[in-house]
């Protein structure tokens, strides 16, 4: 007749030496685990750097543009350039000419 153990099952030697391969595979799963979980980290950081570069070279060129946009608005004080303006249908309105022989 089998001994039987605390948790009600009968004693067998197959359930005594499993102990060991169970801690050994428990061990190698964990460090696996690990180990993708470290790789995994790095991907995630290394995509939000690449979103990072992304927006701030996206800044730049709309700060670049921004001041593009505003040195041609006020290069518009130069004497030699004539300013039109649409008034509606056909007709325009020209100034700056004014004075000029």
């Amino acid at each position: 007749m089998a001994a039987a153990n605390t948790s009600g099952r009968a004693w067998s030697s197959r359930r005594r030496s499993a102990g060991p391969l169970a801690q050994v595979g428990s061990a190698l799963a964990w460090a696996i685990m690990g180990v993708v979980g470290a790789v995994a980290a790095a991907v995630i950081a290394a995509t939000l750097v690449a979103v990072a570069l992304v927006g701030s070279a996206a800044l730049a060129v709309a700060a670049l543009v921004l001041g593009a946009r505003r040195a041609v608005r006020s290069g518009t004080n130069d004497p030699d350039v004539i300013e039109a303006r649409h008034v509606g249908g056909h007709s325009w309105v020209a100034t700056g000419w004014q004075g000029r022989h």
